[in-house]
């Protein structure tokens, strides 16, 4: 019988349309990067989705961030988020959390409770506490290295932290995981070398650099970068879920 999900179907089969529907995953952070995982997830038929995001719509993100448009500026990143998606799937249940994930933060999550963890914050400490807790709760976990001062959208691969290169987040994150005793981490990561920025970015868009949640600057950013990042993550979130073979 024909549905929304009937073309991807065609290409899963039944079976694995049934466990995209049994499964929650959690997105941190709805933003350039996890704002396209969040829909491509719910679009694939992702029956459960729990959204981790404390920030707003600003201006400066309509370059980039599919929630984004001139009637969402000031709103919740989740609330838009939840609204999409529930255009998207009616029947997707939405659990929303306007709490920015951090150290302090985490215990208000139980990771045994979802199939996949999505990281798409921008703050190593916030980062690593994500990767412990998925580690320790044995729950599968895909993270977002640096999407920003980027231009080539072809430079994306998917490896393990400790068999990245070039991405300086993922240099740090290596080193951060050892020390941690994080024995695996799957990231997404450009092998693009980053471009610096041609202004100073408390010029340009100063109310991202007043009100991020922990980060040193703000990085310049494009349309098609960060998108293809949180499209590659939903592609693989999908398929090990369905336990599709590469």
């Amino acid at each position: 019988m024909a549905n929304q999900f009937s073309r991807t179907q065609l290409l899963l089969g039944a079976e694995a349309m049934e466990r995209l529907w049994n499964s929650r995953v959690a997105v941190f952070g709805i933003g350039g990067v996890g704002g396209y995982v969040v829909e491509a997830l719910a679009r694939s038929g992702i029956g459960a989705l729990d959204l981790i995001d404390n920030d707003r719509v600003c201006l400066s993100n309509l370059n980039r961030q599919l929630i984004a448009t001139h009637e969402t500026i000031g709103r919740f990143k989740v609330d838009v988020a939840e609204e999409r998606i529930h255009a998207i799937s009616p029947d997707c249940r939405v659990e929303k959390h306007k709490v920015f994930y951090l150290p302090e933060t985490q215990g208000r999550f139980d990771f045994t409770a979802y199939d996949y963890v999505v990281d798409a914050i921008d703050t190593v400490k916030g980062k690593l506490a994500l990767a412990e807790q998925a580690q320790a709760s044995h729950t599968p976990i895909i993270s977002s290295m640096g999407a920003g001062n980027k231009l080539d959208p072809t430079a994306f691969r998917v490896a393990d932290i400790y068999k990245t290169s070039v991405c300086p987040l993922a240099r740090v994150m290596r080193s951060e995981c050892k020390k941690r005793g994080i024995r695996h981490l799957k990231v997404v990561y450009s092998t693009e070398t980053p471009t610096r920025p041609l202004a100073d970015p408390a010029e340009l868009c100063p109310e991202e650099v007043r009100t991020s949640a922990g980060r040193k600057d703000t990085p310049g950013s494009t349309a098609f970068v960060p998108s293809v990042a949180g499209l590659i993550i939903a592609g693989e979130v999908v398929r090990d879920l369905c336990a599709l073979q590469p």
